[in-house]
């Protein structure tokens, strides 16, 4: 007889999350069920009802909680970039991936296509607070730069291999439009900071 180590309310719920982001990248949003991540964390059903109230809920943290790891990553990386560490091309490459590899991009759709109207709500939330905390948010170059960058990761994420294929164009090529837009609005903003 096996004994489950007993864990906080909080240690739990990370758990939890840990499980649905891995179902997440290994086999779609469809896979991230109550039952799964339950099974893959060795709990009940009832336990994940306990703390997400529903799949949709489930999945509603989980964009929540991919919101929040991937942009502490993308934080860490735009202060690199501006204290000359970094480049402009790891923030597209971190936010291209967090909708590609990372499955953000995936999970965002399938809640959408399932009915989940407020789904993109913790993702945009955090994004907000990350343009507030590194940029100036009333800059409208800056909020513009941060919607195209994200849409355009978005759109990678959804239909950039065949478009990009049907337009004979290289895999990457709409990282690199990206970089190269990054690159001039950072390039601008150290103008009128000079200026």
């Amino acid at each position: 007889m096996s004994v489950r180590k007993r864990l906080s309310p909080e240690e739990s719920r990370i758990a939890a999350l840990e499980a649905a982001r891995a179902l997440l990248i290994e086999a779609g949003p469809q896979a991230v069920t109550l039952k799964a991540v339950a099974g893959r964390i060795g709990r009940t059903h009832a336990n994940l009802l306990h703390h997400f109230g529903s799949a949709s809920g489930l999945q509603k943290e989980l964009a929540r909680h991919l919101a929040e790891t991937i942009c502490a990553v993308i934080r860490e990386a735009v202060i690199a970039s501006r204290s000359g560490i970094g480049s402009p091309r790891d923030v597209v490459d971190l936010t291209f991936d967090a909708f590609d590899r990372e499955g953000a991009g995936a999970l965002a759709s399938w809640m959408l296509l399932t009915g989940n109207e407020d789904a993109l709500d913790p993702i945009v939330d955090v994004i907000h607070d990350l343009v507030i905390e590194v940029g100036d948010f009333h800059s409208d170059e800056m909020r513009g730069t941060t919607l195209t960058l994200v849409l355009m990761a978005l759109g990678d994420a959804q239909m950039g291999g065949p478009l990009s294929q049907a337009l004979e164009l290289p895999r990457n090529a709409a990282r690199d439009y990206a970089a190269r837009m990054l690159d001039a609005a950072t390039e601008a903003a150290k103008l009128m900071q000079a200026g």
